[in-house]
Parts: structure tokens; sequence; C-alpha cells
């Protein structure tokens, strides 16, 4: 059984993580809506959905309603907030790809780590939850392309999803064996960052599909 201190201590981290990974990720959202060259509300609106969309979705599945991001005012000013900021500094953040780059991965790793504490305590088992770790860290940016008609990028080969997946393991093995959350959940955050950051450091990407023969042709295939 969890003690009060303890489970008290998980609320608090879970509650950091999120509110983080939501600011990283709805500056994401907002540049995409600014190279689309968006209107404000247009922009607020990926803002919102690229940092959001994750969670929203692992609260319904896991039967957490109304989900954290709609009933919590914080969330919604966050990324709000992180809008209206890229609104009016974008070239600057643009040239900051870097360490945008940097922030992104830092946001994967708290959404996949908080994603998989908050499925774990909601009495998932061990793979489910390290799945719904992923989902979190990875949904967001789903639906903020598809807003745009944009191939979601983590379908498209980028080393983003399995450092999600990665970055959930040491969380859900650390529960199983009863290990401190506190570390765990750390564990699990420097998995996610270093294994994102090698990824862009040294261009590692998934195996991708060979094009079909004709395919790009005739728009079909046989």
């Amino acid at each position: 059984m969890i003690h009060p201190l303890e489970q008290k201590t998980i609320h608090d981290l879970l509650l950091v993580y999120d509110l983080t990974g939501t600011f990283v990720f709805a500056i994401s959202g907002a540049m995409l809506g600014v190279r689309r060259q968006l209107d404000i509300f247009g922009i607020l609106v990926l803002s919102f959905v690229a940092s959001s969309a994750g969670g929203i979705t692992r609260d319904l599945l896991i039967g957490a309603v109304p989900p954290a991001t709609i009933s919590d005012w914080r969330y919604l000013a966050v990324s709000l907030a992180a809008g209206v900021l890229t609104f009016f500094c974008a070239p600057l953040i643009a040239r900051l790809r870097a360490p945008i780059l940097v922030f992104d991965a830092a946001g994967l790793a708290l959404f996949a780590v908080a994603g998989a504490q908050k499925a774990l305590a909601y009495g998932l088992n061990p793979l489910m939850a390290a799945l719904l770790g992923m989902l979190t860290g990875i949904g967001g940016g789903i639906a903020r392309d598809l807003f745009v008609a944009r191939t979601p990028v983590v379908l498209r080969s980028d080393l983003y999803a399995l450092a999600a997946f990665a970055g959930a393991v040491p969380v859900v093995v650390g529960h199983e064996l009863n290990w401190p959350a506190v570390l765990t959940a750390i564990a699990g955050a420097i998995v996610c960052f270093g294994l994102r950051l090698m990824a862009i450091r040294y261009g590692w990407n998934l195996p991708v599909a060979r094009p079909i023969e004709g395919a790009a042709r005739d728009g079909k295939s046989e």
C-alpha cells in the first residue's frame, strides 16, 4: 500500500511533469501554426491540441473523467500562454531550433513518464501502462499534424514513439519491483530524453517501407 506522503509526492510530480510537458508541446503546436500562417486563434488551437490531445486520450481510456486537461484550468492557461508567446516571439523561437528540439525531447520524456505513472495509479497492467505512457507522449503531435493535413511525424520513421515507450518501461518495471516512484520516474525520463537526443544527433530512424512500383505514378496500390 502506498504511504500517503509518497502518494502526495507522486501526485505533485505528475502535475509538474504534465504542466512542463504541456508548455513545451504547446510551443511546438504554435510554431507549426505560425509556419502554416494561421491566425492567432488557429495558433492557440494548435497549441492546445499539441499539448493536450495525448493526455485527454489517456484519461478517457483509463476512466479518469473528466480529463485533467479540461478540468484543471492550469493546463489551458499554460497552453494558451505558450501559444501567445509563440505568436509574438516566433522569429526568436525559430532561431532557437536546437534548444526547441531539446525541449521537445524533454516534453516527450515528461509526458511518457507521467502517462505511465497515471495509468499504473488506475490499476492498468504494466504493458498497457507503458503503451499509454507512449500514447501520452505522441498523441498531441499526431493530432497537431492531422489538424493541418500533414502525415504525423511520428509515423514517418522518426525515432520518437520508441523513445517514449522506452521511457515508460523503467516506470512500470520499478512499480512491479516496488522501487521508489520518484527514482523510477527520473530514470524513465533520462532514458527517453537520452534516446531521443541520440536519435536527433546521429539521425537514427526506424526502417521505412519501400514504395510499391507504380503506386506513386497512379496513386493506387496493387
